[in-house]
This record gives C-alpha cells, sequence and structure tokens, in this order.
C-alpha cells in the first residue's frame, strides 16, 4: 500500500471515530467465508458473489454500513440463512474500488456486535433486523481482572519475540487498552483461530470471559510458537554447518589446487572417470555411468544418496561388458579331459563334442542351452567344470533350489536399501567373464509365491533370441548374455516349467552299472578319499570281491555319493588306527568288511530267493534311478471285492483294476471256474507301504500277479517286467528303460520282459548291461505270461482262446456274460 494509501486510510479511520454514527436497526448482509470480525477490527475484502456487491451498494447509499457475519460452510457459493451465524459485527465501508472485471474492493471497519432477529429480504440479497450486543464494562480494579490482563499482554509479547515482531508501539497500545472486552477483541482479531473458535469469542458477551478464553488460546499459541521457533532454529543451525562445512572443502580444495594437489574428493571422481573409460561400456551404458558420475561430484561425498550412487557405479564398472576369455577348442584335447575326469557316459560326451565341434566351425553361433537330467550322484555339475575346462572358459555355479524371489534372478529396484544386482551378473562379475560355463543346479526344485515367479525371470535369460538385452533391475541397461553356455541340471523334467523346458535341449543320464562303480572307485573314489584323510596308497588297499560286496550290499543307489561315503569310513577307520600307533599296511578284503563297515544295509528280500505264487517283480523309475517292485495277490473268501494297498497312486489303482477285468475277461482262457470271482476277494499289495508309489508301467506286473494267483502257477524268480496293460491284453510302452534295466540289473535279475515298442531303445542301454540281461519284447500279456509263468499256461491259454472263436452249435441259450467282461 502507498504512503497516501495510508495517510488517508488513518485520515477515514480517525473521521469514522470521531464522527458519532447511528446505527439503524435494519441492514444489508454480508456473508464472509472463514473469517470473524471482531470489533475496531480494519481489514480489506475482495467481494465476489452478486448478492455481495449487490449488499455493498446497498450499504454505500445508507451511511455506509452493513452487518457482516461467518458463514457455517465457507464452501458454500449461495448460503441461505441457516448457513449463517446468528451473531455478527455491524462495520463501516471506509472505502471500495471498484475492479475492471466489475467486482468491489472494500475497506471495512467494524463497529458494534450485533445478534441477528430476523432475515428480512432473500432476494436481491439478504437485509437482516438485528439488536446491538452491548460490551457489559467490567471492574478494572479488580486484582484478579488486571492479573488477567498482564498475563494477556505478556504472552502477546512473548509471541511477537519469538516471531521477531515485537516493537515499542505495540506495547504502548497493548499498555493503553484498560477495558476488558477491548482487549480481547483486539487479540483475538490477530490470533489464528479457526472460524469456530473466533465465533465462539465472537458470541462471549462477558469480557471477562471473553479475555480469560483469549488468554488460554494465547498460552497454547505461546507452546506451539516456542516449539517452532525450536525446529527453525536447529534447521538454521543445519543449514549454516553444510554452508560452513561447504565453504570450508571449497578453501581447502583450492589450497589443493594452489599446491599442485588433488583432494580426496577429486581424486575418487577422476578414479571412476578412468574405471568407465577402461570398461568399455556400450554407448547407452556409458552415458548413464558419466551422468551418475556427474551426480556424485555434486554430492555432499558422506549422504546416503551418493552412497548409493557409488554402489551403482562400482557395479557398472566392474561388470563384463567387454572383457572375455578366448575359446581354445581341441576336440582330441576335449575328449582326453572330458574321458579323464569321467568314466562312462559316452552319450553325453559325445553330444559335448558335438557342441565343441559346431563352435569351432561357428563360432558365432548363439549359445545353446544344456540340461543334464538324471538322479543324484551321476556327475551332472562335474561335467559342467569339464566343460570349461575343455573349452578354457571360466566357471560359475548357481543352485536354484528354493529360489521363490525372482529378485534373485533379475535383481533389487536401486529404490531399496541393500539393493544388488541378480544371482546371474554377480556371477558373471565374479567370473570377470562375459562368456563363462554358467551352471545353473536343480532347475527343477525352483518355486513361486507372492514375491514373483523367478522360472518366468529365468526366460529372458535362457533364451537365445531374447538374452542379447537381458535387463537387471539393479542396473536397469541391457546386458548380452548371448555368449554364456549356459548348463542346467535336474533329477526329472515333471516340475520344470513347459516354457523353460522347451528352450532347453535335455540330455539324460542314467545311473552307472556295478562294473562301472568299481572303475570309477578305483581311478576315482578312492585315491581322493585317501588324501582327504591323510593316508597314503599304500597304507590302505581293498580287494575287488571286497569293493563288489560294498557296491551291492552297502549302497543301492544310481549315483556315486554313498559308495564315495563308505570308502571315506573305511578311510577314518584305518587312519584311527593308524593314529592309535597300529602299523599298515591294511587290506580290505569281502569277509572283512563286516569289521569296518558293520551289516549289510541292503540284503535283497526274502521274496526274491524263491519263486512263488502271486508273486511278481515289476520295474520302477525313481528320482535316484531304477529300482525294483514286488507285487504280490492273495485271493481270500469273500464277494468279489478287490482291495489295494501299499500307498498306490491313481494310475497303479487303475493299473489293478484293468489287470482284474482282463483276468475276469479271460476265465475260460486261463482254465479257471465259471464263478470263481464271486466268491473270492483278491488282495493286491505293493510292499513298502509308506512309500507313495504312483506310474504307468506296473500293469503288466499285477496282471501277472494275479494270473499266477489264480492259476497257482509261480512266477519265475528272475524275471522282471515293465509295462502297461490295455484290458484286451496290448501291452503298451513305458519310459525309463535304461534306468530300469540297470536297476534290475543292482539287483540281479538276468531277464526282463519289455514292451515291443520299446525294443529301439535297447540300442542306449550300456553293451555290459545288455550282455548280463537278456530283454524279452512283448506285445501281448499271453506272450509276458509265456515268459514269467511257463509255456503250459500260455498253450492252455492259447487252446481256450481257439476254441472260444468257433463255438459248436446249441439250442441252449448263451450264459449271460459278466456285466465287466471285455469281449
Amino acid at each position: 500500500m502507498a504512503e497516501s494509501d495510508k495517510d488517508d486510510l488513518i485520515r477515514l479511520i480517525d473521521e469514522s471515530d470521531d464522527r458519532e454514527v447511528e446505527i439503524p436497526d435494519r441492514l444489508p448482509l454480508l456473508p464472509v467465508r472463514d473469517m470473524v470480525i471482531f470489533t475496531d477490527m480494519v481489514l480489506p475484502l475482495y467481494i465476489g458473489r452478486e448478492k455481495s456487491l449487490r449488499a455493498v451498494e446497498a450499504a454505500m447509499k445508507k451511511e455506509r454500513l452493513l452487518f457482516l457475519a461467518a458463514q457455517k460452510d465457507p464452501m458454500a457459493e449461495d448460503p441461505k440463512s441457516k448457513d449463517i451465524y446468528r451473531v455478527g459485527t455491524v462495520c463501516r465501508i471506509l472505502r471500495m474500488i471498484k475492479l475492471p472485471d466489475g467486482h468491489f474492493k472494500v475497506l471495512i471497519h467494524g463497529l458494534e456486535k450485533g445478534r441477528v432477529k430476523r432475515f428480512a429480504s432473500k432476494k436481491q440479497f439478504y437485509e437482516v433486523s438485528f439488536d446491538l450486543i452491548p460490551d457489559d464494562s467490567a471492574d478494572i480494579s479488580d486484582v484478579e481482572h488486571q492479573a488477567l490482563m498482564r498475563n494477556v499482554r505478556e504472552n502477546c509479547e512473548k509471541i511477537l519475540n519469538i516471531r521477531g515482531e515485537y516493537t515499542g508501539e505495540i506495547s504502548m497500545l497493548l499498555d493503553e487498552i484498560e477495558n476488558p472486552g477491548k482487549l480481547a477483541d483486539l487479540v483475538s482479531s490477530n490470533l489464528k483461530l479457526k472460524t469456530e473458535e473466533a465465533q465462539g469469542l465472537l458470541e462471549t458477551e462477558d469480557p471477562v470471559e471473553r479475555l480469560k478464553q483469549v488468554n488460554n488460546y494465547l498460552a497454547k499459541e505461546v507452546e506451539l510458537s516456542t516449539v517452532q521457533a525450536k525446529i527453525q532454529s536447529h534447521v538454521r543451525d543445519e543449514i549454516s554447518k553444510n554452508q560452513r562445512d561447504y565453504f570450508l572443502r571449497e578453501q581447502v580444495r583450492a589450497i589443493h589446487k594452489e599446491l599442485g594437489e588433488q583432494d580426496e574428493r577429486s581424486a575418487e571422481v577422476e578414479e571412476y572417470r578412468k574405471r568407465i573409460k577402461k570398461a568399455k561400456m556400450p554407448k547407452e551404458a556409458g552415458k548413464e555411468a558419466e551422468k551418475q558420475l556427474k551426480r556424485l561430484e555434486q554430492m555432499h561425498p558422506d549422504s546416503s544418496e551418493a552412497t548409493i550412487v557409488r554402489t551403482y557405479l562400482d557395479w557398472l564398472v566392474d561388470l563384463p561388458w567387454s572383457r572375455s576369455t578366448k575359446d581354445v577348442i581341441d576336440i582330441p584335447k576335449a575328449k582326453s579331459v572330458l574321458d579323464k575326469n569321467h568314466y562312462g557316459l559316452d552319450r553325453v560326451k559325445d553330444r559335448i563334442l558335438e557342441y565343441l565341434s559346431v563352435r569351432k566351425l561357428n563360432p558365432n553361433k548363439k549359445g545353446q542351452i544344456l540340461c543334464f537330467v538324471g538322479p543324484p550322484g551321476v556327475g551332472k555339475t562335474s561335467l559342467g567344470q569339464s566343460i570349461a575346462d575343455a573349452m578354457n572358459r571360466n566357471f560359475f555355479r548357481m543352485s536354484l533350489g528354493g529360489i521363490r524371489d525372482e529378485a534373485e534372478i533379475r535383481g533389487h529396484r536401486r529404490t531399496y536399501i541393500g539393493a544388488m544386482p541378480g544371482r546371474i551378473l554377480q556371477g558373471l562379475k565374479h567370473c570377470n567373464s562375459n562368456n563363462p560355463v554358467f551352471m545353473m543346479d536343480e532347475i527343477d526344485k525352483i518355486g513361486m509365491d507372492f514375491r514373483g515367479d523367478p522360472s518366468s525371470a529365468l526366460l529372458e535369460a535362457l533364451d537365445p533370441e531374447q538374452n542379447t538385452n537381458f535387463s537387471d533391475h539393479f542396473v536397469n541397461m541391457p546386458f548380452d548374455l548371448s555368449r554364456v553356455l549356459f548348463i542346467l541340471t535336474a533329477n526329472m523334467t515333471d516340475t520344470i516349467p513347459s516354457a523353460l523346458l522347451d528352450r532347453m535341449e535335455v540330455i539324460q543320464l542314467a545311473g552307472y552299472t556295478e562294473e562301472e562303480k568299481q572303475v570309477i572307485a578305483r581311478r576315482y573314489l578312492l585315491p581322493r578319499q585317501l588324501s582327504d584323510n591323510g593316508l597314503k596308497p599304500k597304507d590302505l588297499s581293498v580287494s575287488n570281491s571286497a569293493l563288489a560286496r560294498l557296491i551291492t550290499e552297502y549302497t543301492s543307489e544310481a549315483g556315486l555319493r554313498n559308495l564315495e561315503r563308505e570308502l571315506g569310513a573305511l578311510c577314518r577307520k584305518v587312519a584311527r588306527k593308524m593314529a592309535e600307533g597300529k602299523k599298515g599296511p591294511f587290506r580290505i578284503t569281502r569277509g572283512s568288511l563286516n569289521t569296518y563297515l558293520g551289516p549289510p544295509r541292503y540284503i535283497p528280500e526274502l521274496d526274491q530267493d524263491e519263486t512263488q505264487v502271486g508273486l511278481a517283480t515289476g520295474l520302477a523309475w525313481t528320482q535316484v534311478g531304477g529300482e525294483v517292485l514286488y507285487v504280490e495277490v492273495s485271493l481270500l473268501e469273500g464277494k468279489g471285492e478287490l482291495i489295494i494297498t501299499g500307498q498306490l497312486g491313481e494310475v497303479m489303482q487303475e493299473s489293478a483294476r484293468a489287470a482284474v477285468s482282463y483276468a475276469r475277461a479271460h476265465q475260460k482262457e486261463l482254465g479257471l471256474e465259471k464263478n470263481v470271482f464271486e466268491s473270492i476277494d483278491i488282495h493286491i499289495h505293493v510292499p513298502a507301504g509308506a512309500i507313495p508309489k504312483d506310474g504307468p508301467s506296473a500293469g503288466i506286473a499285477m496282471a501277472t500277479a494275479l494270473i499266477s494267483a489264480l492259476t497257482g502257477q509261480p512266477v519265475d524268480k528272475c524275471v522282471a517286467m515293465t509295462g502297461e496293460i490295455s484290458l484286451r491284453g496290448r501291452v503298451l510302452p513305458i519310459g525309463g528303460l535304461r534306468e530300469k534295466a540297470i536297476g534290475a540289473l543292482r539287483f540281479g535279475i538276468n531277464t526282463i520282459i519289455i514292451p515291443e515298442k520299446n525294443k529301439p531303445e535297447l540300442s542306449e542301454i550300456p553293451k555290459n548291461v545288455r550282455r548280463k540281461i537278456k530283454f524279452i519284447p512283448v506285445s501281448t500279456l499271453d506272450q509276458a505270461i509265456e515268459v514269467a509263468i511257463g509255456k503250459d499256461l500260455a498253450k492252455k491259454s492259447a487252446a481256450a482262446a481257439k476254441k472260444k472263436k468257433t463255438p459248436a452249435r446249441s439250442t441252449k441259450k448263451p450264459a449271460k456274460k459278466p456285466a465287466n467282461a471285455a469281449g
């Protein structure tokens, strides 16, 4: 406001005070928002609403007097009478300015308080009838009143002092007011009160009571202002300290510059700049690194944000963007490395050598994904290390078992505390090359939960068509993984997501035969255990018969882990004897094996010792290799019920029912009595009932055991069988023949009945297994019965079947077939 405006305002106020104004009992009403007008209060108002403009125009014609009252709802654009407080203030317009947009700006002065009796007009604007509220006089000589007024003055001075607004003129003004009501109104008009609180003060008629309320509000304001001042002082001190520290650092930097030296901060920035240049990043990554380095240069070195930027820069410059090892592919040398480290596994070795040969002829071929699937302990992980040695590449192993968080693969966002890149980029940093052999173990045991699906995150990393621009959440820059040779391992493919399995080349690794285990134990396992236990080769020797017994009676596995543990136990026993002062050498024979390792743990089951009726030997595939599965059938007096025990899954239960249906449909061919199934109960049991079993390859064993029980003919104990059957007696193909054959050999089986359609797979079975086991392909159940039970029963069945095809003429009605006969 200009000086001339201030002089005019003072003159207008003085004129209004000196001249008595007669206040009528009816005046135009001006509703105001978020504000309560007290007496002797002077303030400008902006008038914009249509009714308010008309009210001001009417007031200018009548002594410039208005009745101002606060709205209950400040958002109401057209307040009704019920939306306006009844107690307000009679004000005089000191000055009015009409703005270009038609609105008014007025300066008003509060005169007297009033209470609305009636709203007289509501069309153009509100006009109200009111009664003035006189300000009762208080006894200022009362000590309590004087103390109250002094307390109010002191609190006002405290607040103004805290805010830095206190002056001597304000103190004189407060001291001159001796009326408690006037003092309360003056202080109230300058307090930041809510509309409801200010309206409550305005409606309080007793001046002393009004002053007490004002004093309470002042006490709260003093407390708030004190706390606010402390906060502001603390902030100012922090800012001052930071400015001082910055100034001192700049001085130190200037001094170092004059001396021709570099300060620590500049040296750090320069070091990062050299590392960025040395890393030879792609253009996009280099641009981001320079950007982050500039940010670091402008930050306080001890701030938390600077720590985050340093961590990010460290990862950017340490990642092997352009660093790689040179492939040295020598196929004869690679073959010798594989043969040196692994015995057997010919098919796997051939596939690895084929991969290396293609890589040698076409170095730019995109990386393939090999997945080794097989039981534990067959050498899947060590094969990856051998591939890396053969190619002269770095090797990194990462276990995926139990991972449920997607961030383990893709990394965390940099906004999180302790964020890091995913384990793929961590592995590349560890190898310091962008083309290592990267092994991911236990891909079949990966999980998922609310934190994401890691298998989906692996798709981008493993797919040769996508991994040229793999994006990690922490680095947030595309990284080329196409030169990485990914090798995955699993015990089974059933739990691997189909989208992930589709991108892999699966290579099956079956278990080892007894001969292979003996060779591996001699060449690798025993020398390693001797060295680990501090023994020399001359201290301990194990005979061939002892080693064979150790393999067959103390271990039962497809792999080699338990075998190595048992050899380690032998070495520890000998080591203890030598530590006690006994002298060697020590020789372990077949007979002395019990002395060192105790009684055998895996004695062949008694069911295999002799040929029995109703007992057939089946073969099963498990995650740890092939196993022998016995099927027992007992016939009981009953009413034709079928009892199935041994924790069999739905598929094996269906196989059992199919076997019973086949037997009922062919009871004549089997030489059974007509109604035999109606007077007996059939109990099919698979031992080891605590172990859940399921699979589609036990049908032929169940049918053979059932027919043996029904006909009283025993099943050959040296014959094992695998295959599913149909209701019409066809033998259907199965999977896992290689593993089952090796498992059968461990249990001393010399004859295996297999489905005819699995005959081509015999070429994949090791030669030494084919030499010891006779494989008999069959296409029908009759052929299997001929091998397992005997030719007499098979001939009898064939003759009965031939007779059934050409029945004699008869005038009698044919007997009714069983309800579930199969034709």
